[in-house]
């Protein structure tokens, strides 16, 4: 693994892997800014592949077939992602669109795209499942960008403007920190040199700090959705979680494996499906922003079953913060954490996506081999202590019921 910094403080790093047919490049801008309206930057996202000074999105299309390149873009919240895969000998005309792509959009075709857009989010609405996590998400991060869910962005969609994507964008574009990473078999000093020419004049700053506050969570909060021709009841119940800069970190994900991630093992999954026959389907997962984590439980019952789910739930956080976990089931949890990950880490594609993660999160490139000795060493009673510190009274609760 070769890092390099742009003349303009951007880091970068190639990672060779020999004889892989095809090379993968991420280019992550951090966003700095919450958005004035709800989808201002999703909708800016879905924009910059319509059309450039020098192409129209009908052109851009047919270069990308002929030449077999897929360039994707797509908006996190704390940061614009743009995503390149091709044949190693195709990379140079990839990064030349690319470089088109990002310094010479013109964002046209708005008005269809918003309206596209607006229609896409309406039918995903559609479903029970989305609809309660859309309410969850929103209730956790209430009045915080981080709540900026689908029912927000569809209250705002009309109101913004094709000015306001074009400051967005450009506002990004002059004051985030940028990483680009890129995993290939192509030789290291062709891949440095052709992002060199393509990505040194862009703006950067690696002092970017965040305008908007940490999201609080200091109270209780539940939200019902009440959905008529639902055939089954939705619960999410979560709270606040580390993030990946923090120590507890490593902690919280053997966590989350124990209760719910691992699937037919996790103690949720037996003691709910198995044992009780309350669940469709029970699960839990940790999503980590920047300034946030958080943790959920969700489950899918009947509608008679929601008490009982969620005392269910109550339950088995209440063993977490009270026993101490087994050796034998932390090895197991922390061999599934590695399993999984070796998994989604086996393209080029997919190293290439996490590692510009780390970067733009502002950890080493390499960040999951820190993580790994951390998440070894992850003992019964730190699992005791950490669910403590974080599954307490403030909890958010969602449901959806008929």
């Amino acid at each position: 693994m070769r890092e390099f910094e742009l003349k303009n403080g951007i880091k970068s790093v190639y990672k060779q892997n020999p004889e892989t047919p095809r090379i993968a490049l991420t280019l992550n801008l951090s966003i700095n800014d919450e958005e004035k309206l709800a989808g201002t930057y999703s909708l800016m996202s879905r924009l910059l592949m319509q059309g450039t000074k020098k192409y129209d999105n009908e052109q851009i299309a047919t270069l990308l077939d002929e030449n077999g390149i897929q360039i994707i873009t797509d908006m996190k919240q704390d940061y614009l992602r743009f995503r390149v895969l091709c044949l190693n000998e195709d990379f140079p005309k990839a990064i030349e669109l690319l470089e088109d792509l990002v310094k010479n959009s013109t964002f046209v075709e708005f008005n269809k795209e918003k309206e596209k857009m607006q229609g896409e989010l309406m039918a995903e609405l559609d479903s029970a499942r989305l609809q309660i996590s859309d309410a969850f998400v929103k209730t956790a991060y209430e009045n915080h960008y981080y709540g900026h869910t689908f029912t927000n962005v569809l209250k705002d969609i009309d109101k913004i403007t094709k000015e306001n994507v074009l400051s967005a964008y450009k506002n990004i574009m002059n004051t985030s920190k940028k990483v680009i990473t890129v995993v290939g078999s192509v030789e290291d000093n062709e891949v440095i040199s052709l992002v060199t020419s393509a990505f040194e004049d862009l703006p950067n700053n690696n002092n970017a700090k965040k305008s908007f506050v940490k999201p609080v969570l200091d109270k209780p909060k539940k939200v019902e959705v009440v959905k008529k021709d639902a055939q089954q009841a939705q619960i999410y119940q979560g709270w606040f979680a580390p993030v990946y800069s923090e120590a507890d970190y490593p902690v919280m994900m053997v966590i989350n494996t124990i209760l719910g991630s691992s699937g037919l093992s996790s103690r949720l999954f037996r003691e709910l499906r198995e044992k009780k026959g309350l669940a469709y389907t029970v699960r839990t997962s940790c999503e980590a922003k920047e300034l946030a984590g958080l943790f959920n439980i969700y489950i899918a019952t009947e509608p008679s079953n929601i008490e009982i789910s969620l005392q269910g739930f109550k339950e088995e956080i209440e063993k977490i913060k009270t026993i101490l976990v087994g050796e034998e089931e932390l090895k197991n949890a922390k061999n599934n954490i590695f399993g999984k990950h070796q998994f989604i880490s086996e393209t080029n594609f997919q190293q290439s996506t996490s590692m510009a993660y780390y970067g733009i999160n502002g950890l080493p490139f390499n960040y999951f081999d820190t993580m790994a000795k951390k998440i070894k060493a992850v003992t019964s009673e730190q699992i005791m202590e950490c669910a403590n510190k974080y599954f307490n009274e403030n909890s958010v609760i969602a449901i959806l019921h008929p």
